[in-house]
């Protein structure tokens, strides 16, 4: 499961492409449920670890690699989290 939930600043439609995104390249079943969707599949093509650069690799592509990280949620086992970085201002 990922949850993209943080990426409802940059549109639906982010969403919807980092969704599209992670099917075309794992070839997996993708369920979207709002601002959460879930892969389903077998072997390494959806391991939570290729899940993740994937991920990666989408957030880089548009251009969001420096506002956003993907993180392991701790509360779920096999739940991805995209998550807004925090950004310190000096002064």
């Amino acid at each position: 499961m990922i949850d993209a939930s943080e990426l409802k600043g940059e549109g639906n439609e982010a969403i919807q492409a980092l969704a599209d995104f992670v099917k075309e390249k794992t070839s997996a079943e993708v369920t979207a449920d709002g601002l959460k969707f879930t892969v389903k599949g077998e072997g390494a093509a959806v391991s939570k670890k290729y899940l993740r650069v994937i991920v990666k690799k989408f957030l880089h592509k548009r251009d969001l690699k420096e506002g956003f990280r993907v993180i392991s949620d701790s509360k779920e086992e096999n739940t991805l989290k995209v998550k807004e970085r925090k950004t310190y201002e000096e002064e």
